[in-house]
């Protein structure tokens, strides 16, 4: 059967048929992809997730006190693929984390509760953190890297390693799926990278309460 001309594809595009085709089409394409980040769910995407449902019960009976604005979902929520830079400047990005349950925290020299909190995620980095737990703390600092680090050595950390995205790219995906709408933004990752915590705002990390969270998430 020979392809239609140019003009018989358009008077095809105006039949309400094949409108309705294409949009049909339109429309299973984007729910595919909003399903592959878990913004519309899916099972496909949910079996790649590691949390059990009773470690997402524990988490949520453990969001108390200083962590009670922690927000535990239903269902460990898949995040689509974020890359920042390590210390050295080489790229990196959440998949290195894989196998353990991981600490995404996003701050910035210039934001006071941030940096309020930055000692409180070394020590946490320090009571928890190993084979099976990370703390992974990204600097959105523009201008480079000088300042950050240098804000870093003047508390004292020793336990956090540098990691930073000077272009805001993190910051912009992580938006684009309903998170990160100001700083700083805290997700508890499983350790297939898919959220089981997600908090818009400081929390005092190294309390009793965040430690009894994180072993929650750990399965503890």
């Amino acid at each position: 059967m020979p392809e239609p001309t140019v003009r018989q594809s358009h008077s095809l595009l105006g039949r309400p048929w094949v409108r309705r085709g294409l949009l049909g089409a339109a429309a299973v394409a984007g729910l595919a992809a909003l399903a592959l980040y878990g913004i519309g769910g899916g099972d496909k995407a949910q079996a790649a997730c590691a949390a059990s449902s009773e470690t997402l019960a524990a988490m949520a009976k453990a969001a108390r006190g200083e962590v009670a604005g922690v927000v535990v979902p239903s269902a460990p929520r898949p995040l689509p693929p974020l890359t920042f830079q390590d210390a050295a400047g080489a790229a990196t990005g959440l998949d290195r984390f894989r196998g353990k349950v991981t600490l995404l925290n996003l701050w910035a020299t210039w934001c006071a509760p941030c940096r309020k909190e930055m000692p409180a995620l070394d020590q946490l980095e320090a009571e928890r953190g190993g084979a099976e737990f990370e703390v992974v703390a990204v600097s959105l600092d523009f201008g480079g890297t000088d300042k950050p680090k240098a804000f870093l050595k003047e508390i004292g950390s020793r336990n956090l390693a540098f990691y930073a995205d000077p272009t805001n790219k993190l910051f912009r995906d992580l938006r684009a799926v309903g998170r990160g709408s100001g700083m700083p933004t805290t997700l508890i990752l499983d350790r297939a990278g898919c959220e089981i915590g997600f908090l818009p705002g400081p929390a005092e990390w190294a309390s009793a309460d965040a430690l009894k969270l994180i072993d929650a998430a750990l399965g503890r």
